[in-house]
């Protein structure tokens, strides 16, 4: 099984401190993995000690800037959406995971509550952002989309679901492409969620993302 880190340059994005060494692409295409981190030390204790990574599968739990897949040795730990390792380094990084991929992601999400989106600015939004993934609009355009988005949420009776489904319209005309995802993802999967069944909706909703997620990526589960 394949295993991921999600950072922010070489920082992590999701807790924890500290630098990784990064892999570097070597002009023949392929990758030299980078080093190894520093072992360590004490009993590895989820979201307290140890390397954090996750498998594809997890993937949506931890979006952030960058994917790196990663290797480890020593000891490992299974918890629930993450792995705890006791030392890593990077092999590669996930080059498909970029400004195009991962607003036209998150225009998915919000295409999968397209019937809550009543209002036409926000659809409108989300159309801008995903002509603006394929270098169609301007970022003047999206601006003005996004600011529209978010005049239509005010605007709008306030109700739980359907302010999900405005929030995730609006975010996906955000200016981080990654945050786009990260937030559309959510705020999409909350309104299908919403309803007696929502803890079960809930999975549904974050299962399909992850398999869509996994699907343009390129990876294997």
């Amino acid at each position: 099984m394949k295993l991921y880190k999600v950072l922010n340059g070489n920082k992590p994005c999701n807790g924890g401190n500290g630098e990784y060494n990064l892999p570097v692409k070597r002009k023949d295409g392929t990758w030299k993995p980078g080093k190894w981190m520093p072992a360590i030390k004490g009993e590895l204790r989820p979201c307290d000690n140890g390397y954090h990574l996750c498998d594809a599968a997890h993937l949506i739990d931890w979006l952030g800037p960058d994917i790196y897949e990663a290797e480890y040795k020593g000891d490992r730990i299974d918890a629930d959406n993450k792995v705890v390792v006791r030392q890593v380094r990077l092999i590669s990084q996930v080059e498909t995971w970029n400004d195009k991929t991962e607003r036209l992601f998150a225009c998915w999400c919000v295409r999968q509550v397209w019937h809550l989106l009543t209002d036409e600015r926000s659809k409108h939004a989300v159309e801008v952002s995903e002509r603006f993934a394929a270098g169609e609009a301007t970022e003047t355009e999206l601006d003005a989309a996004r600011d529209a988005a978010w005049d239509a949420a005010r605007d709008a009776a306030r109700g739980a679901a359907r302010d999900a489904a405005w929030a995730a319209a609006r975010d996906a005309a955000r200016d981080a492409a990654w945050g786009a995802a990260r937030a559309a993802a959510r705020d999409a999967a909350r309104d299908a969620a919403w309803g007696a069944a929502r803890d079960a909706a809930w999975d549904a909703a974050w299962a399909a993302q992850s398999k869509h997620l996994i699907e343009i990526l390129g990876l294997s589960e």
